[in-house]
């Protein structure tokens, strides 16, 4: 019988050549930003949990796309370093998304019953 290790690797190694490095990156990297948003900041219900998790996700690929573009990162997806590195870029990007839509829903929230004069107001106010 094989060593776990050995049988992991070699899955590994499999599903990197099937599906590809960049596929790989993208999904290592959102997924862990969504498990790392999670677990500092959990979610109230399954509402809060779902919203939580496509915000993280949509962020991650959003924003790691964005930062790619803007920074012409591009050439990294031809070598394996570079697909590591792409991950934890996209990682960092999924970060801030769940924190940022959780605040927006705290906020609408809270003000519930304003009006959009009193809202308009409290933004104006906040820039």
């Amino acid at each position: 019988m094989p060593e776990p290790a050995t049988s992991g690797v070699a899955g590994a190694a499999a599903a990197y050549k099937a599906i590809g490095g960049t596929a790989i990156a993208i999904a290592s990297g959102t997924t862990l930003a969504a498990v790392v948003v999670m677990l500092m900041t959990p979610p109230r219900d399954k509402r809060e949990w779902t919203v939580g998790l496509i915000s993280t996700v949509v962020s991650s690929i959003g924003g790691g796309a964005a930062a790619v573009q803007h920074f012409a990162l591009h050439e990294w997806v031809f070598s394996q370093m570079g697909l590591l590195a792409l991950g934890g870029l996209i990682f960092a990007c999924g970060l801030p998304g769940w924190a940022i839509v959780r605040w927006v829903f705290n906020y609408i929230e809270k003000h519930r019953d304003a009006s959009i004069d009193e809202v308009s107001t409290d933004v104006k106010d906040l820039l």
